[in-house]
């Protein structure tokens, strides 16, 4: 969601990630007794496949497993919710409120954005709203921890592996440094949520300080998710309720149809 420079080194990282995944075969586990040692082989192969020793130190020395993270990943309930339940729990109309006066209050940063990527404000400010209140409720978990705990459980251990890995990355390459980042139990990232492998991908330095801060940089957040959306496909301009063009690009954001129907609807009111 950034500048197209750092988009390319991005999507460099990203390939290492994918190209290293394979090596990190370790046997998972369903409890905490065996996650000491698998840790320690982890370490080792992310080691050799470019991961500095300081990074690991800082994002992996005092890691534990953690129950907590297994038990919400059992137990996700938000998408199964009637569209109206949905509205009422990420989007009710205090939200609708407050994400008109951000509009108003960072029409020129939006503006900006929206002619960079093409990306209509009121979509941006939806995600921002629905994902984190705006920011106000990004997660104060562990990435790493939560993370490793999913990587080493057997549920999903190859897709969270990748993630774990692309996290290790984002601090390596100075983006974050490794005590900053906390976020949501499934491991997502700053104040739109995203995953550590499209934070690779697509985050932008939108603010040009030299680092993509999905985590305290609004004009990064808010850039990055429209670079997102615009490297998936976005029709600058096209409508985003059902039936219209871009409408099939919510799926890349959140495949669960009561979110997609819930974000557009929520950036409707937000535009009127």
């Amino acid at each position: 969601m950034r500048k197209l420079p750092g988009l390319r080194a991005a999507l460099v990282g990203a390939a290492l990630v994918v190209s290293a995944a394979p090596a990190f075969a370790q046997a998972c586990g369903n409890n905490a007794s065996g996650f000491a040692p698998w840790l320690a082989s982890f370490k080792s192969q992310a080691a050799a496949s470019g991961i500095s020793q300081r990074t690991l130190d800082t994002a992996l020395g005092n890691v534990t497993y953690d129950a907590k993270v297994i038990s919400l990943d059992r137990n996700q309930k938000s998408f199964k919710l009637s569209l109206d339940a949905f509205m009422e729990r990420r989007a009710p109309a205090s939200f609708v409120k407050k994400g008109k006066g951000i509009i108003a209050q960072n029409r020129d940063l939006l503006n900006r954005i929206e002619q960079r990527y093409g990306v209509q404000k009121e979509i941006l400010v939806a995600i921002w709203g629905m994902e984190t209140g705006f920011g106000a409720n990004s997660g104060n978990m562990n990435i790493f921890r939560s993370l490793a705990t999913l990587s080493y459980d057997c549920r999903r251990s190859d897709f969270f592996t990748e993630e774990l890995l692309a996290a290790l990355q984002i601090v390596d390459r100075g983006d974050k440094q490794a005590a900053d980042m906390k976020g949501a139990w499934a491991g997502e990232i700053g104040q739109t949520q995203f995953l550590a492998k499209n934070y690779l991908r697509y985050a932008v330095d939108f603010d040009g300080d030299g680092r993509r801060d999905l985590i305290r940089s609004k004009a990064d957040v808010l850039a990055s998710t429209a670079n997102f959306l615009k490297q998936h496909g976005w029709i600058a301009g096209a409508g985003y309720n059902p039936g219209e063009p871009n409408f099939a690009r919510l799926v890349d954001w959140n495949r669960a149809t009561v979110y997609q129907q819930g974000l557009a609807l929520f950036a409707t009111k937000l535009a009127n």
